[in-house]
């Protein structure tokens, strides 16, 4: 008995200490879970939602968007000279009072503009603006005391149309035709009114453009409907910076047979930060409830993500492994309903049959 009781006691000694080493550190508790993060997030970290919508930053230029050009000052570099076809404004002061000179005058082809049966024809082609008013004022004198002449270009018949709509290509640049490229890409509207404004300086006095974005292709998001293990739906839509989660499913026509209500947004960072948002959308509140806490706004490059239904996926994953194997057994029963056929063709077999 006594040697039985010695390793009990061993035991209960050893168990004292660790009791008493216990007592001496203290029981501790280990929490990895961050306690900061139970705090509200910052006020410009909360995504913008249909009620609080935020403004896109300046438009950037992007091949294939399709600018609207309207030139507002056009006057070729002086010394203009004027060409046939060209309309000049001529005003004279001190002529008869039944014959006035004060309108817009065509340069004809043969070079000359008329200035009405009273005053004859005047030769101005390939003469600067001073060069035609001396002109005048010298086939005038000879009909007039003291004519006082002025003249402006109206219109040169040499300088093509600007005004237009232009499709920003693949190496980001417009075609102006005869006065060539401009390159666009990267720039806002300002920028590049500004560009093509000093572009047009080597052919025009002080040009000025109206220049605004006609069709905004460059800047896209994506919705994504699953498609229950048949194949995934993508739709590309050009963003202007109004949408909302329910304007892009207007676009897809809503949660098709194959979807379930489970849609969020993800949302990408620039690569390598690792840091892409997703922002679960709360498809019940947002149609049937009329809440706007997860009816977020449309960012550019966003991907809108429509979950399967995973009933209807199950049941085609079934129909996929299963149909080699009816079609299989389908083969096998029709040849052998084909082979029995033909062994009783002939043999008056139905005749025979009691």
């Amino acid at each position: 008995m006594i040697a039985a009781c010695i390793p009990t006691a061993r035991f209960r000694r050893l168990a004292a200490a660790l009791l008493a080493v216990v007592g001496l550190c203290g029981c501790h508790s280990i929490d990895f879970y961050d306690t900061s993060l139970e705090g509200p997030v910052a006020l410009e970290m909360e995504p913008p939602r249909e009620l609080s919508m935020a403004s896109l930053p300046a438009y950037r230029i992007e091949p294939p968007d399709v600018l609207q050009l309207e030139m507002l000052k056009q006057v070729p570099l002086p010394p203009y000279r004027a060409e046939a076809y060209d309309v000049l404004q001529i005003q004279v002061v001190g002529t008869f009072m039944d014959a006035p000179i004060y309108d817009y005058y065509m340069v004809e082809a043969e070079g000359t503009v008329n200035l009405g049966p009273s005053y004859g024809t005047v030769r101005v082609i390939g003469m600067t603006i001073a060069e035609i008013r001396e002109s005048i004022t010298r086939h005038l004198s000879q009909i007039l005391a003291r004519p006082e002449v002025s003249v402006q270009l109206a219109r040169s018949a040499g300088s093509q149309p600007i005004a237009g709509e232009y499709l920003v290509g693949p190496d980001g640049t417009v075609n102006l035709r005869q006065y060539g490229l401009v390159s666009v890409a990267g720039k806002t509207v300002a920028e590049a009114k500004a560009a093509i404004e000093k572009h047009l300086a080597q052919y025009f006095d002080s040009p000025e453009v109206s220049l605004t974005v006609l069709a905004y292709n460059s800047k896209v998001f994506y919705i994504i409907t699953e498609g229950a293990g048949l194949g995934d739906n993508f739709v590309r839509v050009p963003i202007t910076g109004n949408e909302t989660v329910l304007d892009a499913l207007s676009n897809v026509g809503g949660l098709s047979q194959l979807s379930s209500t489970n849609v969020y947004i993800a949302r990408p960072a620039p690569g390598g930060f690792g840091c892409e948002q997703i922002l679960p959308v709360d498809y019940i509140a947002i149609t049937r409830g009329g809440s706007p806490a997860t009816n977020y706004q449309m960012m550019p490059d966003d991907r809108l993500f429509i979950a399967q239904n995973e009933t209807i996926a199950l049941t085609n994953f079934i129909g996929r492994l299963t149909g080699p194997a009816e079609r299989l057994l389908g083969i096998t029963s029709l040849s052998a309903s084909t082979i029995r056929s033909l062994q009783t063709t002939g043999r008056n077999y139905n005749r025979n049959r009691y």
